[in-house]
């Protein structure tokens, strides 16, 4: 009985993380619709479209398990089995998702629901920590069946936007944007494609169905360089890059910006349009106005002080 109470007295404390969290992006279970709708903490959920922030993101309770990799330990030798201490996070957008920045000028070229990470209700409070030094932006992604994309297109759906409006490293999916339009759907278009600030692929890998597609982005803001690890389902994150220079990105403040994640969907170029409007790929071009969506789980960041969290309480080394 001994043995059985210690065991227990373990249990709370016992995480799948083991390095200081700077933004914590895991919806708890007392997360809610209402919570969504006013952007509260840790989400700011205004980048959408006309409709309530709930109507385009939705959270799935314990319908859909999330990504194993950083729940509750039951067992404090073992890194799985673990309970899930976050809900999924469905991320959608319809024909109605069109955003109107400042409330005028929409873009009428996207359809976009933007989660964007905040705390204590700014998206600033979270630079100082989130964007200096070496830290470590975590996502894991899955396939929402009932929503399927449009692999014509291209889809941005994970990134840091500085205030240029560029990305200091981006998470693509379907068909790069090109005018004119060439051979659709584009080769690889169903595979996750890590780009750095200069759209230069960094690592690519099939976006495969019925499995959670685990990321991590290590950010040197001093150096200025970028390193991939993955894995998929509760497979521990792996490196699959070194420490790669994204010289093209800007340091200091001006190279600081705003954590997504998504679905931004990109259009077609329309024949109709003016040359000009046909460049203008955020105000003009095709849009089929289709519901589409991903699942999100295991949103953070963190820092490297003590190693890169890869899961199940494990750690390695920050990458060089």
């Amino acid at each position: 009985m001994v043995g059985v109470s210690l065991f227990l007295a373990l249990l709370p404390a016992l995480s799948a993380l083991a390095t200081p969290i700077i933004y914590d992006g895991r919806a708890p279970f007392n997360y809610t619709k209402a919570d969504f709708d006013a952007s509260v903490d840790p989400y700011l959920t205004v980048v959408k479209g006309s409709q309530n922030a709930s109507h385009y993101t939705t959270l799935l309770g314990k319908s859909v398990p999330p990504t194993p990799l950083w729940g509750r330990q039951i067992l404090p030798l073992l890194p799985f089995p673990t309970i899930p201490n976050e809900q999924v996070v469905a991320v959608s957008i319809d024909n109605s998702s069109v955003f109107l920045p400042g409330g005028t000028n929409p873009q009428f070229g996207f359809r976009r629901t933007d989660v964007i990470a905040q705390k204590a209700g700014s998206t600033a409070n979270l630079l100082p920590q989130m964007e200096t030094g070496i830290t470590v932006f975590h996502f894991s992604i899955k396939l929402d069946e009932k929503k399927p994309l449009n692999y014509n297109h291209e889809y941005q759906i994970v990134f840091i936007e500085p205030s240029d409006g560029s990305h200091v490293f981006g998470i693509q999916l379907g068909s790069p944007f090109t005018n004119p339009t060439g051979p659709l759907p584009a080769k690889n278009a169903h595979s996750f494609k890590v780009l750095d600030h200069a759209l230069n692929v960094l690592f690519m890998t099939p976006f495969t169905s019925g499995s959670w597609h685990n990321f991590a982005v290590q950010v040197d803001w001093d150096k200025n360089t970028l390193a991939v690890l993955y894995s998929k389902d509760a497979g521990p994150l792996k490196a699959v890059t070194k420490a790669i220079p994204n010289t093209s990105h800007a340091t200091g403040a001006a190279g600081q910006g705003e954590f997504h994640f998504g679905v931004l969907k990109l259009p077609l170029v329309n024949p109709n349009d003016s040359p000009a409007d046909q460049g203008d790929v955020v105000h003009h071009g095709i849009q089929e106005g289709t519901t589409e969506g991903l699942l999100y789980s295991g949103v953070f960041v963190e820092s490297v002080a003590n190693g890169i969290s890869v899961g199940g309480g494990r750690t390695v080394k920050a990458i060089n």
